[in-house]
């Protein structure tokens, strides 16, 4: 394995670890939800990454899922915490 790969996955493994620690003790559920946002934007940029070193295109339907999923997944969180500071 080429030692740029490695130090790639090893960037985002950190990285993810932290994310995925934020999203279990954020105080809020705005931090939780802009974790999750981090976490996907991550996933994808794995996914890119491996596209273009092994020179394909395969994984782009998977990707564009996973975009329209944090997008729908962020409208959701934003409608439901603007409801919720509507009814107090």
């Amino acid at each position: 394995m080429n030692p740029l790969v490695i130090a790639i996955l090893a960037v985002f493994a950190v990285a993810s670890a932290l994310t995925i620690v934020r999203m279990v003790i954020g105080p809020s559920i705005l931090d939780r939800a802009v974790a999750s946002d981090v976490l996907l934007t991550m996933v994808l940029c794995v996914l890119g990454a491996e596209a273009v070193i092994n020179q394909h295109t395969r994984t782009l339907p998977v990707m564009l899922i996973i975009a329209a999923i944090g997008v729908f997944g962020s409208i959701a969180v934003a409608r439901f915490v603007a409801r919720k500071e509507r009814d107090r």
